[in-house]
């Protein structure tokens, strides 16, 4: 039975979500603190984190930030109130591996939950690969690149890491939204593109020319070497 850990300061919410979730099937903890949140967030056993952004005593951005630099890599969920996309792409850039504004429909949650829990239990890769002088050892979830260290966020090392599991295959921008997301229908997304854009940046010698994050127009992107 999956364990999870809401961190909400609102006591409807709270109340009625746990007991949905347990309705459904989960076990769940909960805690109305910001700091108290981050607290239980550093204990393991946990499968999935949801994390509100408006919280006493310390913010979701900040607790988001602090677990993944702690290197905590319990999947995050954030729910907030705020809607803007500047908000959006900031929690994702800390570490959030997804993002529902309120409100919300439950059935949506509950969607969302059951991908984050499916991607963080995908078979695991070779405890060590090589793309030309791009090394990434996946047991420690570390990329290097001419022997260095490469900060990514949390979602660009999951891209990184579905391509790498389907290397020399071209996987369509909807299948990444699905997979790595979580999401099932998002038109008119840049999202994908934008976090490649990212990973070329980092990984690639000439970005504008990539040797390994390669598109392939029309279809999607596919991971060469």
């Amino acid at each position: 039975m999956p364990l999870l850990l809401l961190i909400e300061d609102e006591p409807g919410l709270r109340l009625t979500l746990t007991d949905r979730l347990i309705a459904e099937g989960f076990s769940v903890e909960s805690r109305a603190d910001g700091l108290l949140g981050l607290e239980a967030a550093r204990g393991a056993g946990y499968d999935l984190i949801l994390l509100d952004v408006m919280l006493p005593g310390m913010d979701g951005f900040a607790i988001c930030r602090t677990l993944r630099a702690e290197g905590v890599d319990t999947p995050i969920l954030m729910l907030t109130a705020r809607g803007q996309v500047d908000d959006r792409v900031a929690g994702l850039k800390l570490g959030a591996d997804d993002y529902l504004p309120k409100p919300f429909h439950t059935p949506e949650l509950l969607a969302r939950i059951e991908a984050l829990l499916r991607r963080a239990k995908k078979e695991p890769l070779a405890e060590s690969m090589r793309i030309g002088d791009i090394e990434i050892d996946a047991k420690a979830a570390i990329v290097r690149k001419g022997g260095h260290e490469v900060a990514l966020s949390a979602k660009e090392y999951q891209l990184l890491r579905f391509l790498l599991q389907r290397r020399g295959e071209v996987v369509t921008r909807e299948t990444l939204l699905k997979e790595v997301w979580g999401y099932h229908s998002m038109p008119n997304t840049r999202t994908v593109d934008v976090h490649m854009t990212w990973l070329r940046q980092k990984l690639e010698r000439d970005p504008s020319q990539p040797a390994f994050l390669v598109t392939v127009r029309g279809m999607g992107y596919r991971l060469d070497g």
